[in-house]
């Protein structure tokens, strides 16, 4: 959800400049700087960049200056200004120093200059200042759909890796599994010529073992999950939170795999499908 985006308009009457920045946010954090005779249309504000942008931390700039016109936007009591002047003057004199900015903190002082508000017609203004501030919007969004763009492919990119890890880890298993078959009968093979057994129990805890290492379960649902992943993202905008619980769930798979599995070779893969999920986690933040 990062964005930029920049638009102005100048003509014989007024100069306008909007600009537009977004970063990461769950909600729509908006933060507005206009000038004050535009302080009642922030609801309205609000309204187009809820239209437009949907949410994130979003900060505009709104600049305005109207042209023409002899009169200063500022008003100067002099007679407060002369006032401060005699006053620092005196001050100066009784501590025996002779500053050379008196005139500088005299004009400095509070309420020597105050500032006019421009007077507008009602709504003429605020209808310029309205489209270029929608045409920096429009700019800020068409900056996020260009990040997006890169953004799927890195996306793509992690998901495939983890596929990959995926594959090797089923390739692993039934190796896996004939290691730990092999280990359980040599070690049974030792102890049952020194004691007797019963056949049927040993058989059912085997079968008891077994069940609670396999894994197919939960490569079946990772790779279901991956597949809903990628299919989520091509689909229409406002996935990002549905992107950030499939995610969840695909931690869920790896870390029961890695848990279950206990072999080495799979915890390799399990520790590099941790480490792309974790990329996956922070860009989908960025996902509206």
């Amino acid at each position: 959800m990062t964005g930029f985006g920049v638009a102005g308009l100048e003509n014989e009457h007024l100069m306008v400049q909007v600009e537009v920045r977004s970063l990461n946010s769950k909600f729509l954090d908006l933060s507005i700087r206009s000038p004050r005779q535009f302080s009642d249309k922030e609801p309205e504000i609000r309204n187009l960049v809820q239209s437009i942008l949907d949410r994130g931390k979003v900060n505009i700039s709104i600049e305005f200056f109207t042209k023409g016109g002899q009169n200063l936007p500022v008003s100067i009591n002099h007679d407060l200004f002369e006032t401060y002047y005699r006053e620092f003057k005196s001050l100066s004199a009784k501590v025996g120093e002779s500053p050379a900015d008196l005139f500088k903190l005299a004009l400095q002082a509070p309420n020597v200059i105050v500032t006019i508000p421009q007077e507008r017609e009602e709504g003429e203004d605020w209808d310029q200042v309205k489209k270029v501030l929608e045409t920096a919007l429009q700019k800020c969004d068409g900056f996020r759909k260009d990040e997006g763009a890169s953004l799927l492919q890195k996306l793509e990119e992690s998901i495939g890796l983890i596929r990959e890890g995926l594959e090797r880890i089923k390739v692993e298993d039934p190796l896996r599994k004939e290691k730990i078959k092999q280990r359980i009968k040599g070690h049974f093979s030792q102890w049952m010529e020194e004691n007797s057994f019963d056949a049927n129990r040993f058989e059912q805890e085997l079968i008891y073992y077994f069940e609670k290492i396999d894994i197919t379960e939960e490569l079946v649902r990772l790779e279901t999950h991956l597949n809903y992943f990628l299919k989520t993202m091509k689909e229409d905008s406002f996935q990002g939170k549905k992107l950030g619980f499939i995610s969840q769930e695909i931690g869920r798979e790896i870390n029961t795999i890695g848990s279950k599995a206990n072999d080495a070779e799979i915890q390799k893969s399990v520790i590099l499908m941790k480490d792309e999920l974790e990329k996956i986690k922070e860009q989908s933040l960025n996902v509206l």
